[in-house]
């Protein structure tokens, strides 16, 4: 009898009532899928570089040797973790059908004397007899470190890798493609003309690379209606390719744990109606948000600011002015460029405490939809000799990998004082040279832009002030009183306000207040509210548990506890709840009389400081006896402070 061929199908047909049995599969003889460049996302750019490089001369040599032009012996990608760079070379390969060998650098690193050496010999000699090949080195700089910081071993590894890609005869039919995420560490003769020839930096994906990588990634996936990439992407700072995919995973691992309960293992199949409604919804995705974190941005916090200009009443000139000197720039780099207008490299926020400083940093990111590093000045400072300098220079290595970025420096007058001579004020000096470094250099950091806030805007050293740092400089003053309405009308928003209560009434009463202080009235007014509606409730309650404790007698400790407990959170229907005109007042007056319990504790220090500077003044006068002109209580006090010896 002949054997009946194995015949497979690609497509069912699944009605009520089929049975889908549950089965492992593997993948055939262990290979993997092929990749194409239609699996490669948001790198439209770096992917026709990297084709003109490689895959040009290994396909079509004649036409390089048309143009008397030798085609590039290696290639260097550089870029953070998870960008892409292995998926690039594996996809070259395949698109070229080129022979593909892979060097990992810490695996071929070999304690027995000239084992590496023989190891990467081996791989060439194979990739020659085999070309066209590409030769793929993985954690380039784990086995091609800087010479003068390195081992023998290293060293040696070093000197082979030269001499193999200095004797590669079969130019353009034997590529090297090296992959590193430190380019700086590795050896610099590595990196000359004649041995790795380009460089192509891989940089984090934008908001538009995003979506195109994950709608690359959940092109095979069984998704709901409601998927919004475009909105997923913007929920996404910082997450490169690899994260990307690992975010597409756990919502469907998200998924797939809603109708675990209905999948028989013992049986081993799964009902039809729970196949079929099997699918990843947008909640999948935001709940898969919560367990992804992105790989970039674990050292530093970068989040996406959710303040909106809506948030902030008033100011508008200072909107006006950052939508212009920061959100243009951000948003149409390309106009900026072909009309050659440089846009501002810093914009410096000056206004006193309480002013909204921070908080339109933080909605001027939204407006610009960029990623957002908050730092507060006294958190890079450092007793130890360089730690601050460098935390200064991860902030911006940080912010040009989640790029578009706002970096925003809080109290930035602690961070960079004006210098001077004193030796003890050295360790600013660094911190200021280093930042004014960094901002010097955001020419090539595109998509980043700084901003600062300062109260003390003449503390700051008047080099970081000057035109090319920080560019534009906001004053923020205390609102007016229409400024002041719609800060009221921004913070009374959505809560249970009378009918009699009106911003032009509580604005008209708050001179001279900033919106944080306005914010705090409103806050109050609530709580006055609350406690005014709930205290009366609550004493009710607890006269109506005693009256019944009363009559039924004494009760267990147990039941007490609880009728206790039952008393002290009674239901309370929010219906009549209101916050009236008395609140406000009440709140406005709070906040009057706190002001001035510390001004008049400013004042008493003011007179204090001011008399131990007379009595300082006093005592540098010496009379003709040499001794100073001070009698009585005034010598008391002076020998007090130190300012006059002591008579034994």
């Amino acid at each position: 009898v002949m054997p009946q061929p194995m015949i497979e199908t690609e497509a069912v047909v699944v009605q009520q009532g089929t049975i889908v049995k549950a089965q492992a599969r593997g993948a055939a003889n262990g290979a993997p899928g092929r990749v194409s460049y239609e699996d490669i996302g948001g790198l439209g750019k770096e992917l026709q570089r990297i084709r003109e490089m490689i895959e040009l001369p290994l396909k079509y040599p004649a036409v390089f040797d048309r143009l008397g032009v030798e085609p590039p012996k290696g290639v260097l990608l550089y870029g953070p973790p998870g960008t892409g760079k292995t998926l690039i070379a594996r996809v070259v390969a395949a698109e070229t059908n080129a022979f593909f060998s892979i060097i990992n650098g810490p695996e071929i690193v070999n304690s027995v004397y000239g084992k590496s050496e023989a190891l990467l010999r081996d791989v060439f000699q194979e990739a020659q007899r085999r070309a066209p090949s590409i030769i793929f080195i993985d954690e380039l700089d784990a086995l091609a470190a800087k010479r003068e910081n390195s081992g023998e071993l290293e060293r040696r590894i070093v000197g082979q890798l030269l001499t193999l890609m200095d004797g590669m005869a079969s130019r353009g039919q034997v590529v090297v493609i090296g992959a590193t995420n430190q380019p700086n560490t590795l050896d610099p003769a590595l990196r000359r003309p004649g041995r790795f020839d380009r460089e192509i930096g891989l940089r984090v994906p934008d908001v538009r690379a995003r979506t195109e990588i994950l709608r690359i990634h959940s092109k095979d996936a069984a998704l709901a209606n409601d998927i919004d990439f475009a909105r997923l992407a913007q929920l996404t700072p910082g997450f490169v390719g690899a994260d990307l995919e690992a975010l597409c995973r756990e919502a469907a691992m998200i998924a797939l744990r809603r109708v675990l309960p209905h999948i028989d293992y013992q049986r081993g199949y799964i009902p039809y109606e729970t196949l079929v409604n099997l699918n990843i919804t947008m909640a999948d995705f935001q709940a898969a948000l919560r367990e992804i974190e992105p790989s970039t941005t674990r050292e530093v916090y970068v989040e996406v600011s959710e303040t909106s200009w809506d948030d902030i009443g008033g100011l508008a000139k200072t909107k006006d002015l950052l939508t212009e000197g920061v959100e243009w720039p951000l948003r149409f780099p390309e106009v900026y460029a072909n009309v050659k207008a440089e846009p501002p490299r810093g914009v410096l926020l000056s206004g006193p405490p309480g002013s909204g400083k921070t908080l339109i940093a933080r909605a001027l990111a939204n407006q610009c939809e960029a990623n957002f590093i908050s730092i507060k000045g006294p958190e890079l400072l450092s007793k130890w000799v360089g730690e601050a300098e460098k935390g200064i220079r991860e902030v911006f290595r940080h912010a040009k990998q989640a790029a578009p970025c706002i970096v925003f420096f809080d109290e930035l007058d602690s961070l960079a004082p004006r210098r001077s001579g004193d030796m003890d004020r050295n360790y600013s000096n660094g911190v200021i040279a280093q930042l004014l470094t960094e901002m010097d250099g955001i020419e090539g950091r595109e998509g980043v832009i700084v901003l600062a806030a300062t109260n003390r805007p003449e503390l700051i050293d008047p080099a970081l002030l000057r035109p090319g740092r920080f560019d534009l400089v906001v004053e923020l003053e205390y609102p007016n009183e229409e400024e002041r309405q719609a800060i009221f009308a921004v913070h009374i928003r959505g809560k249970a306000i009378a009918p009699d209560v009106t911003v032009e009434e509580l604005a008209s009463l708050t001179p001279g207040r900033s919106g944080a202080d306005i914010e705090a009235i409103c806050r109050r007014a609530a709580l006055l509210a609350l406690r005014e509606w709930i205290a009366p409730k609550i004493a009710m309650t607890r006269v109506q548990v005693t009256e019944t404790t009363e009559e039924e007698g004494p009760t267990s400790l147990k039941e007490s506890e609880q009728s206790q407990e039952t008393g002290a959170s009674p239901v309370l229907p929010a219906i009549h709840f209101m916050i009236r005109p008395e609140h406000f007042a009440r709140a406005i007056d709070e906040q009057r009389e706190r002001y001035a319990v510390q001004e008049e504790a400013e004042e008493s220090i003011n007179k204090q400081a001011a008399g131990r500077q007379r009595l300082i003044e006093m005592a540098a006068n010496m009379d003709g006896s040499g001794r100073p002109p001070l009698r009585g209580f005034r010598l008391w006090l002076a020998r007090l402070f130190g300012l006059v010896p002591r008579e034994d």
